[in-house]
């Protein structure tokens, strides 16, 4: 079978030589990416995989391209309402994306935002599918990541500042030119594959966590920290005078607030099992991400390397003693998401720990203050194995004072 179908692609070849090339040219990448034609791209290679379903070079250009499609529309969402660009929206994920600032931003809703996090979930959900498939394990698909433009503000152009290079000049404070963006390339492997996967789990473990309890309250009080004009029954609080004003035209009052009204009814407890299945695929990938990376022999523009290996990030080295200890607390955490090694709880005396496994399938109403008190962890406390503390101890020793840089990047 599998020599008749060689014939009859070689026979076709020959006959319809034009034909042929058109149908089985692969589509570039890089030309969708650099001029944020990501759908079109992704119809692009739609059109390549029904020709070719093995062809896993396509596969991780396609969800590169509808992973960029989902981040642009994310991006566009938080600049039609206004997203504030301060030192509070910087610590926390997905705010903390650089939107430019909107000079006529729509009013947004409780309703609104919700569903901003529930389309990211959809895109992801799209990302996964296309990924997961991928088998290829001498993949490689070289992006010059650095030349990728999207339309932050939705306006249907592309200006200067809406390249990757511009925006890493913006928030990082180093100065790039896209002459050296052009000379930047990663080439992606199958680690880098696994990795990806595992990234777009982690998203969605934090969103679905995000969905599943009851906010209202606190963006009611609070949204106005993080978006130009919230429709809340308290308009003043955007309006009006600070109390205790901090940098960023931050009022503290308003911080502490925040941190009170951290206290959500769970309304959707399925999001919670479906963000513990997300986490538990995110430590897996990771996981399957070393192990493949390990097995590399090449030297070729690495994202994540091995020891043996240089990353195209400048002066980032990966050691041995790294990856060990990164696999030996991924080991831990999958025992501590399974319930099978419990959270020590952190009032004296008490000899029982937290099952973490239970806080997502049995979950209660959060309250931060009472989780730090302790009696919101209550439920949760049984007789057990505990976390191995060596474990934790020596990834912070390892790391150093480096951890969470190293954390972000090695997923």
């Amino acid at each position: 079978m599998r020599a008749f179908l060689c014939f009859t692609l070689v026979l076709f070849t020959l006959l319809f030589p034009f034909a042929s090339r058109v149908q089985s040219a692969t589509p570039n990448l890089e030309s969708y990416l650099v001029n944020d034609q990501f759908q079109a791209g992704e119809a692009a290679f739609l059109s390549k995989l029904n020709q070719s379903p093995q062809d896993d070079r396509a596969r991780f250009s396609l969800g590169v391209l509808q992973l960029m499609d989902g981040t642009e529309r994310l991006m566009q969402s938080l600049y039609r309402y206004g997203l504030r660009q301060n030192t509070f929206t910087g610590l926390l994920p997905i705010l903390r994306l650089p939107v430019p600032n909107n000079p006529k931003p729509q009013p947004v809703t409780y309703e609104d935002t919700r569903q901003i996090l529930q389309t990211l979930l959809t895109d992801l959900s799209k990302v996964r599918s296309t990924l997961d498939p991928i088998q290829d394990r001498t993949l490689k698909v070289p992006i010059r990541i650095g030349l990728v433009r999207m339309d932050f503000n939705g306006d249907g152009k592309l200006d200067a500042t809406e390249s990757f290079w511009n925006v890493f000049t913006r928030i990082s404070g180093i100065r790039a030119t896209e002459q050296a963006a052009k000379a930047f390339t990663i080439n992606f492997d199958a680690g880098d594959v696994a990795w990806l996967r595992g990234y777009c789990n982690l998203i969605s473990a934090i969103a679905e966590t995000v969905l599943a309890y009851d906010e209202r309250q606190l963006f009611n009080a609070t949204a106005h920290l993080m978006f130009t004009k919230p429709q809340t029954p308290y308009p003043f609080l955007a309006e009006g005078r600070k109390v205790f004003q901090l940098s960023d035209n931050l009022d503290l009052v308003d911080i502490v607030a925040f941190i009170h009204l951290i206290n959500f009814p769970v309304s959707e407890p399925q999001r919670l099992t479906n963000a513990l299945q997300h986490l538990q695929s995110t430590l897996a990938l990771s996981r399957e991400s070393w192990k493949l990376i390990l097995a590399e022999t090449d030297n070729d523009r690495e994202w994540l390397p091995n020891p043996r290996q240089k990353s195209v990030i400048p002066n980032a080295m990966v050691t041995q003693a790294m990856i060990d200890s990164w696999l030996s607390s991924v080991g831990e955490s999958e025992q501590l998401l399974s319930g099978k090694k419990l959270v020590p709880f952190w009032r004296s005396r008490e000899v029982r720990g937290i099952n973490l496994n239970k806080v997502f399938v049995q979950p209660q109403p959060f309250d931060l203050v009472l989780w730090v008190q302790g009696t919101a962890p209550a439920p949760y406390l049984e007789l057990g194995k505990q976390t191995d503390a060596n474990v934790w101890q020596q990834l912070l020793s390892v790391f150093g004072g480096r951890f969470f840089g190293f954390a972000a990047w090695f997923n």
